[in-house]
């Protein structure tokens, strides 16, 4: 068994679609990045490379200027990052995420993305959990100027 953690951020921007846990949510304003700033699957891509000691998101997936990644849907980026892992012989136990976004509230869509995120893995929706928190307006996220993402995973 291996365990690993991923973390990442990213910041509002206006005319940008907000993603998160592979799904289109309405809000005003999308996350700046190179790809679609997928708050949700980056973390969980860092967390399953750093279980399997293969380093980040960013060193298999660079956000250099007019790479084949530029704009690239983060569900792509998951399911080479579980091509990887099944590669080196594991599979997925489970993994648990959170986000943290003081607006807007994600509870109407977590199912939707537990859903979306097991297709991408291809594991069973029993194997992945999401959960979404606010920081009280506490910080960056509190005063919304971004979005945060955590995530562990356990494979086997």
């Amino acid at each position: 068994m291996k365990v690993g953690f991923g973390y990442d951020v990213h910041a509002f921007a206006p005319n940008r679609e907000l993603w998160i846990g592979g799904i289109r949510i309405p809000h005003s304003q999308g996350l700046q990045g190179h790809s679609d700033a997928d708050v949700l699957i980056h973390a969980l891509c860092d967390a399953l490379l750093g279980a399997t000691a293969m380093r980040d998101i960013g060193y298999h997936f660079p956000d250099t200027k007019g790479n084949e990644f530029e704009g690239i849907d983060s569900k792509i980026l998951l399911q080479r990052v579980m091509e990887m892992v099944r590669q080196q012989g594991y599979e997925l136990g489970n993994c648990d995420c959170t986000v943290m976004a003081q607006q807007p509230k994600l509870s109407p869509y977590i199912e939707t993305m537990r859903q979306t995120l097991s297709e991408v893995m291809q594991v069973n929706i029993n194997q992945v959990s999401v959960k979404a928190t606010t920081t009280e307006h506490l910080g960056f996220v509190g005063r919304e100027e971004g979005i945060a993402a955590q995530a562990v995973v356990l494979l086997v």
